[in-house]
């Protein structure tokens, strides 16, 4: 048999085959100006200091932030419910989740840490080592 393979046997055609889709030049345009105003309005919040609570700014830009990963999965990596049967969505979903589950873990155990481990938290010392040592040395 020869090295190479024939697709025309087993009913592959190389010049009709669809992978899936595929994105015209406006696809792309569009996904590229939503990407530019995902990302001026962000850096316009913080610089413009629009508002005064640093916790809303963080949620405004995480917000951006996954708005902006979506128009890049959608108009750049052209994933939808439809390509191979739905599970590239699917398994791309998994792991946004497990990765989400991982942070959130990794951040609630590190701030547990720092919360607990603080030098100005009141812990209660052995009596032996609240009291100043003394000297047995004779003078």
């Amino acid at each position: 048999m020869s090295a190479q393979h024939n697709h025309a046997a087993h009913g592959h055609d190389d010049h009709g085959h669809d992978d899936g889709p595929h994105s015209t030049f406006s696809g792309y345009m569009i996904g590229f100006f939503l990407s530019i105003i995902l990302t001026a309005i962000p850096f316009a919040v913080v610089m413009g200091d629009v508002f005064e609570n640093r916790t809303t700014t963080v949620v405004v830009i995480a917000f951006f932030a996954v708005v902006q990963i979506i128009v890049h999965m959608v108009y750049f990596l052209h994933m939808n419910g439809k390509i191979e049967g739905g599970w590239t969505l699917m398994s791309t979903i998994f792991t946004i989740v497990f990765v989400a589950v991982t942070l959130a873990g990794t951040l609630w155990v590190m701030y547990h840490m720092n919360a607990n481990m603080m030098p100005g938290h009141k812990h209660t010392a052995p009596a032996a080592a609240t009291q100043p040592a003394q000297d047995h040395t004779n003078h």
